[in-house]
């Protein structure tokens, strides 16, 4: 076993974060464990470090992984509304079909176990929302825009090792393509304006 104080390489870092994405699909780890030793493997200096990042995991991986993510996702809504939020797996790829519905993809709980996502999009008059987090990154290069809107907000928060890429392709004909971050939390007036003096 390498001595813990000797400097890592890239490709022990791959190591670790391959280790770390199938501890989660394998819902060892929750999405925000999974988020937070991610960024430490990435920025990782020695062995001791990426060490300590998996040694409360398994040395191998169990048979049956408890959550595997999809190949492919399809959602098609005419008219409906769909919301994919909470601890939900982030799928290899999504083929989605909206017109005029609404489709949210909420990635700020989702666990993701995979480097990247495609999103192969037909938006018709419907509107489709990407909700994302610090290391999430959306590239909407490949998307055709035949009439209505695509709005891309970058989160406030710094910077952070990149967790997922996103790409979307497809077509928007008349409809709205959103991209933000989690509205903050709504605060009661006494957090708003402070607590009275007594």
């Amino acid at each position: 076993m390498p001595d813990d104080s000797l400097r890592a390489s890239h490709e022990d870092r791959d190591r670790v974060v391959e280790v770390l994405r199938e501890a989660a699909g394998d819902g060892r780890l929750t999405s925000g464990e999974l988020d937070d030793r991610l960024e430490r493997a990435l920025t990782a200096r020695t062995y001791g470090e990426l060490a300590a990042l998996t040694a409360d995991l398994p040395a191998t991986p169990t048979a049956v992984p408890a959550t595997k993510p999809k190949d492919v996702l399809r959602i098609e809504r005419s008219g409906a509304n769909e919301r994919r939020d909470g601890d939900w797996v982030v799928p290899q790829r999504i083929e989605l079909v909206v017109t005029g519905g609404n489709v949210i993809l909420d990635f700020s709980q989702a666990v993701i176990t995979l480097p990247s996502l495609r999103i192969d999009a037909m938006v018709n008059g419907g509107n489709l929302t990407l909700v994302t987090r610090p290391g999430i990154l959306v590239d909407m290069d490949e998307l055709a825009v035949m009439g209505g809107r695509v709005i891309a907000r970058q989160s406030p928060e710094p910077a952070a090792p990149v967790l997922l890429q996103v790409t979307v392709g497809g077509r928007l004909i008349g409809g709205n393509i959103r991209v933000r971050p989690p509205k903050p939390p709504r605060q009661t007036l006494r957090q708003r304006f402070g607590q009275p003096r007594g």
